[in-house]
């Protein structure tokens, strides 16, 4: 039996390569692969001894030689294919092990120059790899270093099975395919019109590619889609994020749904946007009561007063651990998903006895809520995608600018930073009322902003709240003035938007005559 081993990342291959000599296979290796097994005292043959031929350009050719490609593409089971090798003393590969130049990482770093980016383009890999991958019923292909163990394993036990040869093939075409298509994706994103640049320089590139290449890993079929007679399956990006929805761990609970998986997301990514203790509950996809507070307790009460009967049956999510106290409030309620960055064993405790609520654990180490950001946002339309920037915009106090004659006060300015915040998560046409912290009435999802300005009032009726001295936000402009005259007949004191209307100056007229403070933002928050 015979192994032929070629790796950039060196990881585990010096201990692989011990196990296989001891097992008595004969090994064949390049380059630097090569060198460290023989400085290690491991008998190993140069690809150049096999082929005879030197590598050459730089190692740009080394393997791709029929003593390399016959040994790994001969069928075992054709008698012309062995006869073939037999004639032009060809030996058979029964084992490939080989991991590939390391194209990704080199193109993410900052300064990579075109020359960089092309000379970390592998050939050889690749090639060999789709040999060994399309003949997998003779030969094992391994791709990554959490394969050898298990390999090794199956060979004591006498032998690799055709079970673990198809699944490592299969491995090997999505590397390879990963591979293709982040080198596709590097390559469509120069700027040709910038001018191709020389090896030394650093490319222009496009925001979006000429061609995307978008490649995901499932984690799980789902029951079923949006609707019983729709199927479904849950999908992560290649490369998750730290701290995103695809990297928490479901600790308890029902497999998660379809709609739960997407309200839950919606919760996660609205909750973790806050630096203080923040609590958030969505139903359809909309936040139906958002709040901060000095602990979970505190921000979960505030939320769900908002709109409890909206929250009946609604995905909750904190942005800290959950406590015993907060988990005793929330369990009096029914909830689909309860997330939180970690569960306390008395919070544990609480809704053990509640087998069928689901709890979802994502730990958001310091910093990771920024990084764990969609870069790009992706809507599916016939035969075709749409693909903007994520909307990640922050708005700070200094970015706001007062526009009428009464000034906001500072605890206004604040629940209005809180209002614009809240409204960001919020399906336009949004109007969202807000004070300490917490939100007083939200308005989702209309034709018209006019009704979406009557439902948050109507909301926050029925839960018993009084609107008098709110801040309100409104995602996009008022058109008319009648849109900011139905929030302050609602009670709403200051208001914030993004202005841009052609009637902003009757806008602000009005807000002038009827005593209220507005600052324009300058920015949109149109979510569809």
């Amino acid at each position: 039996m015979k192994a032929l081993l070629s790796v950039s990342d060196k990881t585990g291959v010096l201990e692989l390569a011990r196990e296989l000599n001891a097992l008595g296979v004969q090994l064949i290796s390049t380059g630097g692969t090569a060198k460290l097994l023989a400085d290690n005292g491991l008998p190993v043959t140069e690809v150049a001894e096999v082929t005879g031929f030197p590598e050459m350009l730089d190692g740009r050719v080394k393997t791709l030689h029929p003593m390399v490609h016959g040994g790994l593409l001969a069928r075992r089971d054709f008698p012309e294919h062995m006869a073939a090798l037999k004639e032009h003393n060809i030996g058979t590969i029964d084992i490939l092990v080989v991991n590939l130049y390391p194209f990704e990482a080199t193109v993410a770093k900052p300064g990579c120059t075109l020359g960089d980016a092309i000379e970390n383009i592998d050939i050889g890999g690749p090639a060999m790899v789709r040999s060994a991958a399309k003949n997998w019923k003779d030969v094992a292909v391994l791709t990554d270093a959490g394969q050898y163990a298990g390999v090794v394993a199956e060979l004591k036990a006498g032998g690799i099975s055709s079970t673990t040869r198809f699944k490592l093939s299969v491995a090997a075409f999505n590397r390879i395919s990963n591979y293709d298509a982040a080198i596709s994706n590097y390559l469509s994103s120069v700027n040709l019109s910038a001018g191709v640049p020389g090896d030394e320089a650093e490319p222009q590139r496009l925001a979006f590619p000429g061609q995307s290449n978008a490649n995901y890993v499932k984690l799980q079929d789902l029951r079923y889609g949006e609707n019983p007679h729709q199927s479904a399956a849950y999908y992560r990006d290649m490369n998750p994020a730290q701290g995103s929805l695809v990297t928490g761990v479901q600790l308890q609970g029902k497999e998660l749904s379809y709609n739960n998986i997407a309200d839950a997301d919606a919760a996660w990514e609205c909750v973790k946007s806050f630096d203080v203790p923040a609590c958030v509950i969505v139903k359809h996809a909309n936040p139906c009561g958002v709040a901060v507070g000095a602990n979970p307790f505190e921000a979960y009460g505030k939320a769900f007063q908002t709109d409890p009967t909206s929250a009946f049956g609604g995905i909750i999510a904190f942005n800290r651990p959950l406590d015993g106290e907060a988990a005793l409030a929330v369990s009096k309620q029914f909830v689909e998903v309860l997330i939180a960055t970690d569960f306390t064993p008395e919070a544990l405790a609480v809704f053990k006895a509640k087998a069928n609520v689901r709890l979802m654990k994502i730990e958001l180490p310091q910093g990771a809520a920024e990084a764990s950001r969609n870069a790009v946002d992706i809507k599916r339309i016939g035969s075709g995608l749409l693909l903007q920037s994520a909307d990640n915009h922050d708005m700070t106090l200094a970015d706001l600018r007062v526009v009428t004659v009464k000034q906001p006060t500072a605890q206004q300015m604040e629940d209005l930073l809180f209002a614009w915040k809240v409204a960001k998560y919020v399906k336009s046409n949004a109007i969202v009322f807000c004070k300490d912290g917490m939100t007083m009435g939200v308005g989702a999802g209309q034709m018209s902003r006019l009704d979406s300005a009557r439902i948050a009032s109507i909301k926050a009726e029925h839960a018993k709240l009084t609107l008098r001295g709110t801040a309100v936000a409104s995602d996009a402009f008022f058109p008319f003035r009648d849109g900011l005259d139905v929030v302050v007949d609602a009670g709403a004191t200051c208001v914030i938007q993004p202005g841009g209307s052609m009637r902003d100056q009757e806008v602000i007229d009005a807000a002038n005559e009827r005593g209220v403070a507005m600052v324009f933002t300058g920015v949109r928050h149109f979510r569809h």
